[in-house]
């Protein structure tokens, strides 16, 4: 059989050493001695291939903003969101294309193939964010996949015209409906209205749901009631959940169990959630991150990702994933082999299926969406923040870094 790509000596997520042939952008060959009758040939070393990265939330549209912000002066939360919305109105379309095309740029060298972008509409942005965005799909398809979801991050039921400008964005682009009620005056109305938008569209739903210091509302709870009442499973997903990280274990377990009853998944994004978590205490700082090694052992469909990047609510970031799991994993106290293959899953396998993904992974037939990374296996590769050095969209290579060499003296 001719292939147009072969990787040579590659180690898969589990640890099973293979060649991998290619050909029409598919898997379409795995096994020891394929040979090297292809286009192009490249010998892993015994490296780490993993199926392609994928970001479930992050918000391209805000990028790369931050040095445009004003100072931050307190340390109260909502104010990173007032910040960013006082700069909003000066967004045009082009800005949004350039500062989000840099952002993607910067996850696409570090091995994300397919992405989902929460993008905000409201009075003081219109949908100048949802074009600029919408114009990178075609532009990079080459290297990654973006499907984009429409959020009202200001707010929807206290936030006038902000409703009608959700349902433009669904009739002109997004292909996901989100939700923000903890800056609505009416949580359960914002997320009931979210429902009704999935409903009419037949789109999936992901929310920003319970960021808090205490769980003593839980509006996950109702997303998992109206999950069951409509039939939802599997398409429902929650980012942050903060709240669930000041719970004591019996009590979490419980809403974990109805998470995964109700088919709710959870993204939990380390780096936004660890800046922005506990702002109103001055010492004995809470780490802010749920738990997402506890979750998914009790069967929630548990997910990293990036969120913000170089913004008033995270003006650090690179859109590395690897080092968000390295991040999560120090600050969950979760760092055994076991724990840190369930964390690969969390921007791999998981998030494909949050996203209902077919034909993702590395087996025969499936689109050969890979990334080889500087490290023998996840384990290692999350330990030490390891570098990607290819990834390949549909068996196109998209990218080259050259691995680090010592030169030693003679």
């Amino acid at each position: 059989m001719t292939f147009d790509l072969i990787l040579k000596n590659a180690h898969l997520v589990d640890g099973t050493a293979t060649d991998i042939g290619v050909a029409n952008g598919r898997i379409a060959a795995l096994g020891a001695n394929l040979g090297t009758d292809a286009r192009e040939v490249i010998d892993c070393g015994g490296r780490l291939v993993s199926p392609g990265f994928v970001e479930t939330h992050i918000h391209l549209d805000k990028s790369c903003t931050i040095d445009r912000c004003a100072c931050e002066t307190a340390r109260f939360p909502h104010h990173a969101m007032e910040r960013t919305s006082a700069i909003k109105p000066t967004f045009t379309v082009e800005d949004v294309t350039s500062r989000a095309s840099r952002t993607l740029e910067m996850c696409i060298l570090h091995g994300a193939t397919l992405m989902r972008t929460h993008v905000e509409v409201d009075p003081r942005v219109g949908l100048r964010g949802l074009e600029g965005v919408k114009a990178l799909i075609e532009a990079y398809k080459w290297a990654i996949d973006i499907e984009i979801c429409v959020m009202p991050q200001e707010g929807l039921t206290n936030n006038p015209g902000t409703d009608e400008l959700m349902v433009a964005a669904l009739e002109t682009g997004a292909t996901v409906v989100g939700a923000a009620p903890n800056y609505d005056s009416d949580r359960a109305a914002q997320i009931h209205r979210v429902f009704e938008l999935a409903l009419k569209y037949g789109i999936d739903i992901d929310m920003h749901l319970d960021s808090g210091n205490s769980a003593q509302e839980l509006d996950v709870l109702l997303v998992c009631e109206l999950a069951d009442k409509y039939n939802y499973g599997g398409r429902v997903a929650i980012g942050h959940g903060t709240k669930l990280s000041t719970m004591p274990p019996a009590e979490l377990d419980k809403v974990a169990r109805r998470m995964a009853d109700s088919g709710v998944a959870l993204t939990v994004l380390p780096a936004t959630d660890l800046y922005l978590g506990s702002r109103e205490k001055d010492h004995r700082i809470e780490r802010a991150v749920a738990d997402a090694n506890r979750l998914f052992r009790l069967g929630v469909n548990c997910n990293i990702s990036s969120n913000n990047i170089q913004n008033a609510f995270t003006p650090l970031g690179d859109g590395q994933l690897i080092r968000q799991a390295n991040m999560y994993a120090n600050i969950v106290q979760h760092a055994m082999p076991d724990d840190l293959m369930d964390t690969w899953a969390m921007f791999t396998s998981n998030s494909a299926r949050l996203m209902n993904r077919k034909g993702y992974g590395i087996a025969v037939g499936n689109d050969a969406d890979m990334v080889v990374v500087d490290a023998p296996n996840p384990v290692a590769a999350i330990r030490q923040v390891a570098p990607t050095l290819y990834a390949f969209k549909r068996g196109r290579r998209t990218f080259t870094r050259t691995a680090a060499v010592l030169h030693r003296p003679e």
